[in-house]
C-alpha cells in the first residue's frame, strides 16, 4: 500500500533530502520547506521506500500538493 505525503501549507521547497529508491524510517525528514522565514521539515509518518518525488528545490507548493509517494 502506498503512502502519499502531501503539503500542509503554501511554502517554498528549500531542500529535498531523499531520492527515489531510498529506504526511510518513520519520522525521517523528506523535504525542508520554507514559509514566512521559518524552516519546516516534512516528516514521513510510516517507513518505506521512496517511489516518487514530486518537488524540487525552489518549487512553490500549495496546500494539498503531493510531495512524495512511499511504498
Amino acid at each position: 500500500m502506498s503512502e502519499v505525503v502531501r503539503a500542509e501549507m503554501v511554502a517554498n521547497v528549500a531542500e529535498v533530502n531523499v531520492k527515489v529508491g531510498d529506504r526511510v524510517e518513520a519520522g525521517a525528514a523528506l523535504v525542508l520547506l520554507e514559509s514566512m522565514k521559518m524552516e519546516i521539515p516534512v516528516l514521513c509518518e510510516v517507513g518505506g521506500v521512496v517511489a516518487e518525488i514530486h518537488v524540487s528545490p525552489g518549487d512553490v507548493i500549495q496546500e494539498g500538493d503531493v510531495i512524495a509517494v512511499l511504498n
